[in-house]
């Protein structure tokens, strides 16, 4: 039987069940050397505080419900929806796109006059800025679940695009969860305080803006199976 803890988490088998819960690794390859968006947790923060971390979070309602016109490239959509199903791997990646400018200011898709209808506050603020979010910019280079004797559980997919796709920045942020965010190379984040998944998926990074894009290149899932972390390709 499932219970639920003092934040209404639901618990299962003494576990926390994972919330479904999206990243966005965002690349810059000018200057000749490959530079990611990263950024700090806040110190009271009950999940990986401190931690250097790419923008990020939860799914919201407003994410599965919002229509765009452009979709996930199939590969993506089937490697992001594993075990799920298509509209759960859309509602992620737009969960990625939201969180990245709730972090960060940052808004990947396009210019548009026509914008989606949504109820969701973060979106409307999104829309203020006349840009509509593009799904198939988007790359997912893995998926993690958080270990089950953390406070807070994830089942994360981490997607990744290339700077380009960014089409307008904030200059001020009113940010509750990160600390300035910072362009790094590779060796500077890996010299930083990183959760380990983050290193992993670092090194995944590297392994994809050397050898190019490859669509039939399966993803790591990192997960966990009678409390015993496993890995498989997906």
């Amino acid at each position: 039987m499932a219970t639920f803890d003092s934040d209404n988490e639901q618990i299962v088998g003494g576990a926390l069940r994972p919330k479904d819960a999206a990243t966005l690794v965002i690349v810059k390859r000018d200057g000749g050397v490959p530079r990611v968006l990263m950024g700090q947790r806040h110190g009271n923060m009950a999940f990986m505080a401190n931690k250097y971390v790419f923008p990020g979070g939860r799914i919201d309602p407003g994410d599965m419900r919002l229509s765009v016109t452009s979709q996930l490239r199939p590969h993506v959509a089937a490697r992001a929806g594993h075990g799920s199903t298509p509209a759960r791997a859309r509602g992620l990646a737009l969960a990625a796109i939201r969180e990245t400018f709730e972090e960060t200011g940052i808004l990947i898709g396009e210019r548009a006059d026509h914008l989606p209808r949504t109820r969701a506050p973060a979106w409307k603020k999104f829309f203020e800025h006349k840009v509509l979010p593009r799904l198939d910019t988007l790359e997912i280079i893995a998926r993690a679940v958080t270990p089950p004797n953390r406070t807070r559980r994830f089942d994360a997919r981490f997607f990744m695009v290339d700077a380009s796709a960014i089409v307008h920045e904030l200059e001020e942020l009113d940010n509750e969860e990160l600390l300035t965010p910072a362009w790094l190379t590779l060796d500077e984040a890996r010299a930083l305080d990183l959760p380990s998944i983050t290193r992993t998926v670092l090194d995944e990074v590297e392994a994809r803006v050397r050898e190019g894009a490859d669509p039939s290149r399966p993803i790591p899932f990192y997960r966990f199976s009678r409390g015993k972390a496993g890995l498989i390709h997906i």
